[in-house]
């Protein structure tokens, strides 16, 4: 074990814990230890661990064909991007490997959309303080933080921050060569921070006004996670381009940009491309994962959980005031404002067998497979309440 970690580039501060299965909402170490799951794998794992009908779809395939390139026809793909367009705004879908890739070919959609349209100037893309667009050079430039970017070099032209929910911001730093706006719908990353509804709507109307794109990161929102296919739907409002991974798969690594034909025509062959993205494996999983999220009554029952989960997270923060702050998100995409650092409660939750996420602004991130029974919804809040319980005890006996 010490032989494999120390192979790995050091770039992620692991927890001790190797988990060899999985099922439902629940993960079993290889020491024979279970934990309930709301993390999922950083809001992957949408329809839980070795989901049946998901298992079976990629066994299937596995068996048949992986892998073709795109230089030939994929069935698989060419059903998952019809279902997709029948289910939302878009005429056309790419597919790719995951968010950062999906952003990235979203930003060129844009800017290609626009130069084709007459407006080669048109290159900047608008983008949000506290975003988070990806780990490539591109869309770290397009997230803006520079923690993200030290010892990275310059950073890629053409993206330019202003507040969320100011449009007075936003006007102010549109110029001639503003080709588009990207945003989550919920900024995941920096805290769950979502987008005002009616910021969305005026956003879509100064698009409209000044012949700009507007552009859905819908990479961690997306797919079901907020009770609605993607978050936009909430607010009314049609994006001209989103991107989506994470739970698309269900665990299994896909991207995709969807778009409308507007946007969608400029990208010719050879302006876009991608060696494993859209494969028979991929997109296999991908259907599997539709099958689900689109039964009848699965989004509803979504929706019910959520609200199940936040009435008992209300009487958490309530009974403890001195550990969490304020709940914030939609549907099953969950922030706890700590008042703690939030790594000492991400780490007594842990301790209680509960497995979160940390986020900017010093959140507790909840983002459980989208299958939890009421049950586990019961079980996260009875972790929670052991896990603040412990944080308090530290905090008085220090205090002592």
């Amino acid at each position: 074990m010490t032989l494999m970690i120390s192979a790995l580039m050091p770039t992620y501060n692991r927890a001790d814990l190797a988990f060899e299965r999985g099922e439902g909402a629940w993960l079993y170490t290889t020491d024979g230890r279970r934990f309930l799951d709301f993390a999922a794998g950083i809001a992957t794992c949408s329809v839980g661990h070795a989901n049946p009908q998901l298992v079976k779809a990629i066994t299937e395939q596995a068996a048949k064909v992986m892998h073709v390139s795109n230089l030939f026809r994929v069935p698989q793909a060419e059903r998952l991007a019809a279902r997709l367009v029948e289910n939302t705004f878009a005429d056309s879908v790419f597919f790719c490997n995951s968010g950062a890739e999906a952003n990235e070919g979203m930003v060129k959609a844009i800017r290609r959309a626009q130069a084709k349209s007459g407006h080669p100037e048109r290159t900047r893309i608008l983008c949000f303080e506290g975003a988070f667009h990806g780990r490539t050079l591109g869309m770290l430039s397009a997230t803006g933080n520079p923690t993200y970017l030290d010892g990275f070099g310059e950073r890629a032209p053409g993206f330019d921050h202003v507040p969320l929910n100011n449009m007075n911001a936003v006007r102010d730093a549109v110029t001639p060569e503003t080709a588009g706006v990207m945003l989550e719908p919920i900024q995941g990353e920096s805290g769950i921070k979502a987008a005002d509804k009616r910021f969305l709507q005026e956003l879509r109307a100064m698009c409209d006004e000044f012949g700009l794109f507007l552009g859905f990161d819908e990479v961690q929102t997306g797919v079901g996670r907020t009770g609605r296919l993607f978050a936009h739907e909430w607010s009314g409002v049609t994006p001209d381009v989103m991107s989506a991974a994470k739970g698309l798969g269900g665990g299994f690594p896909i991207g995709a940009i969807l778009a409308r034909e507007e946007v969608a025509k400029h990208l010719t062959p050879g302006s876009h491309g991608t060696t494993f993205g859209g494969n028979p494996l991929a997109c296999a999983a991908a259907n599997a994962v539709l099958d689900i999220l689109l039964a009848p009554g699965f989004l509803e029952q979504v929706r019910e959980r959520a609200a199940f989960l936040d009435r008992h997270l209300d009487t958490l923060i309530k009974d403890f005031p001195d550990i969490f702050s304020e709940r914030r998100g939609m549907g099953l995409m969950i922030g706890l404002r700590c008042i703690p650092k939030v790594s000492d409660v991400l780490a007594a939750a842990q301790a209680a067998g509960l497995l979160a996420v940390s986020a900017g602004d010093n959140v507790l991130r909840l983002v459980p497979p989208l299958i939890i029974s009421e049950q586990d919804c019961l079980e996260a809040v009875k972790c929670l309440r052991q896990a603040a319980a412990t944080v308090r005890a530290a905090i008085l006996e220090t205090i002592s």
